[in-house]
């Protein structure tokens, strides 16, 4: 590739928290970073969330390229083919000036000027800036600097595309519904079907009677799924019946469930959790404290769970929900205080089980898509002998800056597990809360 062919990519903060390996991720262009990102990152690298990871991360592998360069000039990063790296400590401009022009020297108007230096340095190439930011990308534009989101860990087009885990067959054989139902097992052949991918469900409906089936990729069968009713809890339509088939099949050990609030994720999931709990050493269910206002929780008032027992209420609202299911002289909610009182269900934040072994645990991460693909993998990663994990959340609902539903971990959890044996998804559409929270989720 000639030299004016290769792009120069200008990267900023938002970027290296996300994915700390970014700078490798461009092949035979070059990248830059202004100096300013390494301000921001210095003050992100205390912590134990995954952005001060990413930051001390990103922060080890430059300071192992400076002691062979300096980061002032351009550096091979993977060979003489490979793109060049350096850091814009200076800038040289010479018209715009985006600290003038949007009346303060904040860092993202100073990334702008390295943007801009870069434009005038290299008129024969295309400068592009990259940024998981949309405001700071609308500067760049307004400058006419080319601006990208990083793509890296997006699934594209994820609101209308995203793999939903069933496919449903209208006018199917009446005859071969009724085979399916008394043998409860058929190959993909016999039922006339092209062979599913692994745990994938198929509806197949003939006029009023319909049957709910699962491909199993060991047998390479397609079952029968039937509905079943666990803790109090039945599957109130056809999508929740294939949710808990896999919430509750041992050979599943990764399950999805993606949909708007009042869908019955939560619900369901610690529902069959509950089932299930004399095969597990422990239930687990957590999910991300994301502040809304995006601050530290350290600035709220009062001790660290009166700050943190709002963001895990609705966890707690799901278990009262169950118990509330049984009559006064039933012993079941009595059991599920023991359990909680024993610690074999553990109700904390997804930061509180750092460290802690996951090996036979029955572990619910509730509002996934508040998370980045890489804590999505360093959760699973982590998951030992005899462990299920469960993700639920809504892809269009997330509360993470610069996540969306083309970034966010649950996505690209669900993008990319897809056919794995392992693996399960479905997503839930049908809201089974009050006629007005139904009205709202779907007309406003």
């Amino acid at each position: 590739m000639k030299k004016n062919e290769r792009k120069i990519f200008v990267l900023d903060t938002s970027v290296i928290l996300y994915d700390h390996s970014a700078i490798g991720c461009f092949q035979e262009h070059d990248v830059a970073i202004p100096i300013q990102v390494l301000e921001e990152l210095d003050t992100f690298k205390k912590g134990n969330d995954t952005i001060n990871y990413e930051a001390r991360e990103f922060i080890r592998l430059l300071d192992d390229i400076a002691k062979r360069d300096l980061l002032t000039d351009w550096i091979p990063l993977n060979g003489p083919t490979k793109g060049k790296f350096k850091v814009i400590a200076r800038h040289d401009l010479n018209g715009v000036d985006a600290t003038k022009v949007f009346a303060d020297r904040k860092n993202d108007h100073q990334i702008l000027n390295a943007a801009l230096t870069l434009q005038r340095q290299n008129p024969d190439r295309k400068v592009v800036l990259v940024t998981k930011d949309i405001a700071l990308r609308l500067k760049a534009k307004s400058l006419n600097i080319i601006a990208e989101d990083y793509l890296t860990g997006k699934v594209q087009d994820a609101r209308q595309r995203l793999y939903s885990g069933r496919t449903v067959v209208e006018d199917f054989d009446e005859s071969l519904i009724d085979d399916l139902f008394e043998r409860g097992a058929m190959s993909p052949q016999e039922l006339g079907v092209e062979q599913p991918s692994g745990n994938h469900f198929l509806v197949l409906k003939h006029k009023k009677k319909s049957i709910l089936a699962r491909f199993d990729p060991r047998t390479e069968k397609v079952l029968r799924v039937e509905k079943q009713s666990v803790f109090g809890i039945s599957p109130k339509n056809a999508e929740q019946a294939l949710a808990m088939s896999a919430l509750l099949d041992p050979e599943i050990k990764l399950v999805t469930l993606q949909g708007t609030a009042g869908t019955g994720k939560t619900l369901l999931a610690l529902a069959c959790a509950l089932e299930q709990r004399r095969f597990y050493r422990q239930i687990y269910v957590t999910r991300p404290v994301v502040p809304l206002s995006n601050k530290d929780i350290g600035y709220l008032p009062g001790d660290i769970q009166s700050k943190l027992d709002p963001y895990m209420q609705p966890l707690w609202d799901n278990l009262k929900l169950i118990k509330g299911q049984f009559e006064k002289h039933d012993s079941t909610p009595r059991r599920i205080d023991e359990m909680l009182e024993n610690e074999k269900i553990s109700i904390a934040p997804l930061a509180y089980i750092r460290g802690r072994s996951l090996s036979n645990i029955y572990f619910i991460v509730d509002e996934a898509q508040n998370l980045t693909p890489l804590e999505i993998k360093t959760v699973i990663s982590r998951a030992g002998e005899g462990t299920k994990i469960v993700f639920t959340g809504d892809i269009h609902q997330i509360d993470t800056p610069y996540l969306d539903s083309e970034s966010n971990g649950l996505s690209y959890l669900i993008d990319k597990a897809k056919g794995d044996p392992l693996f399960a998804h479905i997503t839930l559409e049908k809201g089974e809360r009050s006629p007005l929270a139904n009205l709202a989720n779907e007309r406003l």
